[in-house]
């Protein structure tokens, strides 16, 4: 599968040489308590080497990268698409910026954005969606900016820190990509 290039972010295939670095955030509490429930104890070398494996033999209903520096292709986090429904074509994504100093960066928003360009371009699905806990301000502020809509909230459905969170449901429209790049490129052509 061809790299997917962007500006400072390169969605790329996982490498036996990503243990390393997801190895320094899977036990990170800073990253992994924006995370699942997967992730409330501490994760073996074991665990994550069958992670990785199962990453880099990708099953049919899904499509997962490793977010990496554009020129470097060192990785920062990871985004995929898992259960997509081929049928209705819909796509879960999922995703992880590994490290407290790259978070904030846009690093996320560019990845979410080259996703979201593929899936509707290439793998030709219609809808797009995700979830969020209420807490996870940052994420919110990207997903919006990507296009997103918040669709649904689950009440008090996450116990974490010491009290219940909202659970958003948000998701994004073939249609509604589209008349914003259309409206982004009308911005652009008059600027020039």
């Amino acid at each position: 599968m061809p790299h997917i290039v962007g500006e400072r972010v390169r969605l790329r295939e996982y490498r036996p040489e990503d243990l390393v670095p997801i190895r320094r955030w899977v036990n990170d509490e800073s990253i992994v308590s924006f995370l699942s429930d997967i992730f409330l104890y501490p994760h073996t070398l074991e665990s994550t080497e069958e992670f990785l494996d199962a990453m880099m033999d990708q099953k049919a209903d899904s499509r997962s990268f490793v977010i990496a520096e554009a020129a470097t292709e060192l990785y920062l986090g990871q985004i995929g698409l898992d259960a997509i429904d081929w049928k209705n074509r819909v796509g879960r994504i999922g995703i992880v910026i590994g490290s407290p100093d790259n978070c904030g960066r846009g690093f996320g928003t560019e990845a979410m954005r080259l996703l979201a360009a593929y899936s509707f371009l290439e793998l030709n699905l219609n809808r797009l969606e995700l979830e969020v806990y209420d807490f996870n301000e940052r994420a919110i502020r990207s997903y919006l900016k990507c296009g997103f809509r918040e669709e649904g909230r689950l009440r008090q459905k996450l116990y974490r820190h010491g009290r219940y969170a909202d659970v958003l449901q948000m998701g994004l429209l073939k249609e509604e990509w589209e008349q914003e790049r259309s409206r982004l490129d009308t911005e652009n052509d008059s600027s020039h």
